[in-house]
Order: structure tokens, then sequence, then C-alpha cells
């Protein structure tokens, strides 16, 4: 199993493409994943949260991640969200499950259902949310920041394994806010006059800059609590989250793993794939150089090949092959 996928300047290959899943708290790894590897990669934009996990369910192979790291030691806030999804995309992912934890904002989404959410509405003020600018401008569509495609997956696959007396609820708007402490009641009110369903703290970052670098991607969000607005029920708290994540764990992994198997069988395309046939602004040869080769990744089939000028040195890019966690090179 080759580890290099998506090399800058490759074109679309769905057949070999592979699905990216990002488990956030209380979900450290994957099970089931054959053949693993742990590798380690730099980015232009720094370390991902962890080694990626590399494996496969039956023709599919697989790449996870934690994102907080298998410790949690990353705050939302601090989560390295470019270094996350440039690595993923590295490797040739071209869709992403995310495993979420999040709050209920409206009576009928109850703890411990799950939610498949279609639209988010950011809260957060100190992330950076492209991949773009110094010197080069893009504007991708994120109407709709999750995958129709994916997200329908996904639901088909929780309703038919979510448990009686437990709901999967297709669609919803995710607020996310910058955290890490939860809200106030005031702030949990006004988000529920919004309209929103679920509170998080990571999904907007992630969807938009998937969404730059072409890869589709879709939410299984955990409710664990309600938030703290609901009068007869306790506020949120780490205990009762870690609680309802604990609860929760064994069903995320089986509908994550199902999904897969469906999406190896499918291979969909998704809009997302080429999220940046319209979206580029500014003409290439206007673009520094370093702009160019760090987002080269992306930008190859629009702009073709970057290729460093005779004499200098490349910078900021990261290993052309990842290695394996023990340090030695992958083959």
């Amino acid at each position: 199993m080759s580890a290099p996928r998506g090399t800058a300047g490759s074109q679309l290959d769905l057949p070999q493409a592979r699905l990216g899943v990002l488990g956030g708290s209380g979900l450290y790894a994957m099970e089931g994943l054959e053949d693993l590897r742990e590798l380690r990669l730099d980015t232009p934009y720094g370390q991902p949260s962890d080694s990626l996990r590399l494996g496969r369910i039956g023709d599919l192979e697989v790449v996870f991640l934690a994102r907080h790291g298998r410790q949690h030691t990353y705050t939302p806030t601090e989560v390295p969200y470019r270094a996350n999804l440039w690595a993923l995309r590295s490797l040739g992912v071209r869709w992403i499950l995310s495993v979420s934890a999040v709050g209920s904002l409206q009576e009928e989404v109850h703890p411990l259902d799950m939610l498949v959410p279609d639209q988010f509405i950011d809260r957060t003020h100190q992330r950076p949310l492209s991949f773009f600018g110094d010197g080069a401008v893009a504007h991708v569509t994120v109407a709709d920041p999750y995958c129709s495609v994916l997200s329908r997956i996904l639901a088909d696959v929780g309703d038919s394994l979510m448990p009686e007396g437990r709901r999967l609820h297709r669609g919803g708007t995710y607020l996310c806010m910058e955290g890490p402490a939860f809200s106030t009641r005031a702030e949990s009110e006004l988000y529920r006059s919004w309209g929103c369903d679920v509170i998080g703290m990571t999904n907007h970052t992630e969807a938009r800059l998937a969404r730059e670098a072409e890869m589709a991607y879709a939410t299984l969000a955990m409710v664990t609590d309600y938030d703290c607005w609901h009068q007869e029920h306790a506020s949120v708290t780490v205990e009762l989250v870690l609680e309802n994540l604990r609860t929760n764990a064994s069903l995320a992994q089986q509908i994550v793993r199902l999904a897969a198997e469906r999406v190896a069988a499918l291979r969909p395309p998704s809009n997302a794939h080429h999220a940046l046939r319209h979206a580029l602004m500014t003409p290439m040869e206007a673009v520094p150089a370093a702009t160019r080769q760090r987002t080269d990744l992306f930008t190859a089939p629009y702009w073709g090949p970057y290729e460093a000028p005779t004499g200098l040195a490349p910078t900021g890019l990261a290993p052309t092959g990842p290695v394996d966690a023990d340090g030695s090179g992958g083959s």
C-alpha cells in the first residue's frame, strides 16, 4: 500500500482516491482498519494534530486523523486545521467524514441522538479560514458547505443503525463557536433564536478548508447535551459530554465503517471536487512564487504544476513522501 497519492498537478481520479476520517472528542482511533500504518507529515502550514493512520476497509484506503490529537492536546482554536486538511489532500483524500461532539439547541434534538448538518453559522474569530492570501485570492462557493451526496450516505447508514428511542436528524444548522469555554445562557438563547440546531467548536473551519482543497465533506454530529438553555436539564459539563460520548462511541464507529463501505462502492463525485474551477481570481503570473508553491497541491490542475525558478531552493513544502511514525521512510 503506497502512501503518496495527491501529488501536485494530479488530476481528479476517484477510482484511486482515499477516504479521510476526522475523529473529534471521544473518537481518537478508528476500529477495523486493515494493513494499518502510521505516517508523519510536514506541511507548508506546520505539522498536523497527530500522525495519520492509513489503513484499508475492503478495497477503500482510509486515512484517520484525530483532530485534537490522540491525547486531546489541542483546543478548538489551536487545532492546526490547514495542516490537517493539506496533509489529507496530499495523501489523495477526496472525501472526508467528520465525527464531532455537539450540544443541542432544539428540544426535539435529544442527547444521544445524532444529526447530519447541512448548514453552519460561523462565530469563531481566531482562526485562519483559507489556504489562500499572500498574493493569491480565491473565492470558493460555500452556499451549501456540506456535500449533499456524502451527507446522504452518512444519514442513510445512520438511520439503519440507530437504536430504538434514538433518532438521526437529517439536515440542520451547526453553530460553530470559538471555545474552549461553553456558551453563556444568553448566547445559547441567541443561537436558538437564529434557528440553529446544534453547537460545536470545529466543523465550519474544516468544511471551508475542505472546499478549497476540493474534498467532499460531511459530518456525523453526536449530541451529548442541551448546551445550557434547557431549564429541565443540567448545563453542559465535560463530565456529561464524556459520559454520552462513551455511550455513542461504538455506534459512531459502526456508522463510519458502513458509510466507508458505501463510499467504496459508489466513489461518488461531488461539486466540491472542482470547487476551485471558477474561484481563482488572481492571474497565475501575478502570484508570488512562495504562494504558488504552497498552494500547488490544489491549483496545479488550473495553473499547471509549479516549477521553481532555476537556482531557487524550494521553501515551505512537505517532503515528497511521508515517513512512518518510527522515523523510517515510507514505501
